[in-house]
């Protein structure tokens, strides 16, 4: 779903300062299917990325610049924190390996190395990419 959310925010982004967009008019650019994009505007929206309007002149606006809104933020706004591997999270002990495992110690290192390189990666860059 991330892919996706990406997908619709750098269309969303399109739009920016001028007319709200709707979910369906979303879905239609990106070639999404409706459902698929109302699920993910209510998650980015939740996250804070996207603030919806109800009503007349309603419809979907970044909640921030674009230039405010990393890879980042959407990867976490639909998946989560972003780690590559579940063994970190607190309280989960559902691997086999976990005993004699060498690298686990450092998973934390590589997921906040990829947080930070996802982090670095403005909406404004990809929407100037996909135009």
């Amino acid at each position: 779903m991330a892919d996706y959310a990406v997908v619709v925010m750098t269309a969303a982004a399109r739009h920016c300062g001028g007319t709200r967009v709707s979910a369906g008019q979303l879905a239609e650019e990106t070639g999404l299917p409706a459902p698929t994009v109302q699920k993910l505007v209510s998650r980015l929206s939740a996250a804070g990325l996207l603030r919806s309007t109800r009503g007349v002149g309603g419809g979907l606006r970044l909640a921030r610049p674009p230039a405010a809104i990393t890879l980042a933020d959407i990867v976490e706004a639909v998946e989560g924190p972003i780690a590559l591997t579940a063994c970190i999270e607190e309280g989960r002990h559902d691997c086999t390996l976990e005993e004699a495992c060498a690298v686990r110690p450092h998973w934390p290192v590589v997921s906040a190395a990829l947080r930070g390189a996802l982090a670095e990666v403005s909406l404004t860059q990809l929407a100037e990419q996909a135009r």
